[in-house]
């Protein structure tokens, strides 16, 4: 019998923008596979008017109420009147806030949005972004010696979505695809200062990864030797020996996801300046 699964509402309710609720929500509803959340989520609610239609709202449709909202009086508001529907809530920073106040021995400012200040973290973020979609697919060719990393792989081991969630950590990542027969730009190996890192995976994966790009594709573009295995595993090959060719690490991608790829190329770098 095929297996059903069921819908909750969850309410997520900030006075921010609703990253860090939408991030811990999803983080814990993932781990109940029979279970889809429905989410409503309402930022930036600073005062009693704006938070009285979002109570208004989790009365109509009840779930699981998470909420960041560093205004105490707030914080009182929504746990009573969560009470008073019977639905269950929870303050997602409360926890973590008491657990810093205790160990530094000093109350928080409880200040908010205090983590979107626009800080230098803030702008070496913004830097390393800019740099980054510049110089995705090879594009830009001139500057590698710029970047903190450099990552290097056939067509779909996730080079871009990759350098992407590393250049929102602040590091400036290129990308550049492998490609059987065609040289690799001159400036990157000539280049110093970056990490460069292949990525590569199982022919099955990638062959997987690239028939779902052919079926999105223009019905003119002719995907066989696109999706081939034998094809791809030469291409593999290719990479493997160009990578141990220069003494690039590589990462196999196969089983990891966007940030445990990013991780994996994170915990390198102080190991290879």
């Amino acid at each position: 019998m095929e297996n059903r699964r069921s819908f909750f509402h969850l309410h997520l309710i900030s006075d921010s923008t609703g990253e860090t609720l939408i991030s811990a929500g999803r983080a814990a509803s993932v781990q109940f596979h029979a279970s889809q959340p429905i989410e409503h989520v309402y930022p930036l609610v600073r005062n009693r008017k704006q938070l009285l239609p979002v109570l208004e709202a989790i009365d109509r449709s009840p779930g699981i109420v998470l909420y960041t909202v560093v205004d105490r009086e707030l914080a009182d508001i929504i746990d009573e009147r969560c009470r008073e529907m019977g639905v269950p809530c929870a303050n997602v920073l409360e926890p973590v806030m008491t657990l810093f106040q205790t160990y530094l021995g000093t109350a928080s400012r409880r200040r908010v949005g205090a983590q979107h200040v626009m800080n230098a973290d803030y702008f070496a973020r913004i830097e390393a972004l800019n740099y980054t979609m510049d110089h995705d697919d090879g594009q830009t060719p001139d500057d590698y010696n710029d970047a903190d990393v450099v990552i290097v792989g056939i067509s779909r081991t996730s080079k871009t979505p990759t350098s992407i969630y590393l250049a929102n950590r602040g590091i400036k990542t290129a990308n550049i695809p492998i490609v059987h027969g065609v040289p690799l730009p001159e400036s990157l190996l000539t280049a110093t200062k970056p990490l460069i890192v292949g990525l590569i995976a199982t022919t099955d994966r990638i062959s997987q990864v690239r028939e779902n790009r052919v079926l999105g594709t223009a019905t003119s573009f002719n995907g066989d030797e696109y999706t081939d295995r034998a094809t791809i595993a030469e291409e593999l090959k290719y990479a493997r020996l160009l990578c141990a060719r220069h003494n690039w690490p590589l990462i196999d991608v196969t089983r990891r996801s966007i940030e445990e790829t990013a991780a994996a190329i994170v915990a390198l770098r102080p190991k290879l300046r």
